[in-house]
């Protein structure tokens, strides 16, 4: 049964789904919505781009009392960024669905306005720990009447080291509630923080691992000092429209990046130090494929979910195998193929060994003598972005815009 219109649901929520082109579910929304349905905490391995936050959001959805005017349910993000594609993918779900509200709470932006729309309440609250324990420390939250909470991306919660701030928002939840725990990995603390917080949930796992026929993974053996031009290489070859290149250091970013751009490549560098608005004008033009080259560390990184990337490359093999899952997982999503290139050194075959282990495959290093190395080809992204810093008090009409850009082409 993996037909949408073999479950339970409203007729709103059916007759949206075929509105929006849902019509057959994924295997991770096939496991886990009866679950939820059926009242049943569920605790689900996939990674993103399964589909896993549309399991979630057709359940919660399914069960929302719209009349009543409370907050329902709580999913809590590790990053702004995922809070945000979370809740646009919930209004979308909800479109056909009358009267429901649902909130975003993130840091990174004003909390007045928040606070605002708080006094209104809403039915789904979406956000990030530290925002949501803000508010509930100011007295703005009532999460009294919460029915289900999700914690989506487990694994990056704990990661960025919220725990602390999930128990104090767990211990402001009613003790009868369903609770669903969505994670790409299942480390002991994944483990343990089921154990605290569901009661008899159901275990489900889906594409563990990354299918070898989807992501095409490559490790390319080579001396440290080899590494930029190897990359440069990669690019060359195989000619992604879109990259992520991972580096294990703010630096080593900064240094590729400067290497890459003398040698005629678009990319550009996203850090844990740029501001809001930089982040997300930068997300942007790789999003709308102005840019096609994105690097950056794991921490910058964290919560991305930038669809269609066409390869991943491991500038820097990983520290930890559970990192490697979660690095080339934004490569080859919804089952479309993928690329992941890992760049690794004599010294460095241990971590390969660790890789192997984790996910059940036997890659081996290969020479970089099939890339192609010739210089001076320059990758050129397939859009550009252009911004016009004037409007109505300049006099510039929507029709001087258009003039003026077919003019010029």
């Amino acid at each position: 049964m993996n037909d949408f219109s073999k479950l339970p649901l409203s007729k709103s929520i059916t007759d949206n789904l075929n509105n929006i082109g849902y019509t057959e579910m994924t295997p991770i929304q096939e496991k886990t919505i009866p679950c939820i349905l059926n009242k049943l905490d569920v605790l689900a391995q996939a990674k993103t781009g399964s589909g896993k936050t549309a399991a979630f959001a057709i359940g919660i959805l399914q069960q929302l009392d719209t009349t009543e005017n409370r907050i329902q349910a709580l999913i809590l993000c590790p990053t702004r960024e995922l809070s945000e594609q979370v809740a646009q993918e919930i209004r979308r779900l909800a479109r056909f669905t009358d009267n429901i509200k649902i909130l975003t709470l993130c840091g990174g932006t004003p909390i007045r306005p928040q606070t605002q729309s708080l006094e209104h309440s809403a039915h789904i609250v979406v956000g990030t720990p530290g925002r949501i324990g803000d508010h509930l420390r100011r007295g703005n939250l009532d999460l009294g009447h919460i029915s289900t909470l999700v914690l989506d991306e487990g694994d990056r919660l704990l990661e960025m080291g919220f725990e602390q701030e999930i128990d104090g928002i767990v211990s402001c939840l009613p003790k009868k509630r369903q609770t669903h725990l969505f994670s790409a990995t299942f480390p002991d603390a994944i483990k343990d923080l089921s154990k605290r917080f569901q009661s008899n949930a159901k275990e489900i796992k889906v594409e563990s691992f990354h299918s070898e026929s989807v992501i095409s993974q490559r490790f390319y053996e080579m001396e440290w000092e080899k590494k930029p031009v190897a990359t440069a290489a990669i690019l060359w070859t195989f000619k992604p429209e879109s990259t992520i290149i991972f580096c294990n250091t703010k630096k080593q970013c900064k240094d590729l990046l400067e290497y890459l751009t003398e040698n005629k490549f678009y990319a550009l560098c996203i850090n844990s130090d740029l501001e809001q608005k930089e982040r997300t004008e930068m997300l942007t033009l790789f999003a709308n494929r102005s840019t096609n080259i994105l690097v950056g560390t794991d921490v910058a990184a964290r919560g991305l979910d930038i669809k269609d990337v066409g390869a991943v490359i491991n500038f820097d093999m990983p520290f930890d195998p559970e990192m490697y899952v979660h690095r080339i997982g934004r490569t080859g999503r919804a089952g479309k193929d993928g690329l992941a290139f890992s760049l690794t050194t004599p010294a460095e075959k241990f971590r390969l060994d660790a890789i192997n282990t984790f996910q059940h495959s036997s890659f081996g290093v290969e020479g970089v003598k099939s890339l192609d190395f010739s210089p001076g080809k320059s990758l050129l992204p397939p859009m550009m972005t252009i911004s016009i810093n004037g409007g109505r008090k300049s006099k510039i009409r929507p029709g001087d815009i258009l003039g003026a850009l077919t003019t010029a082409c």
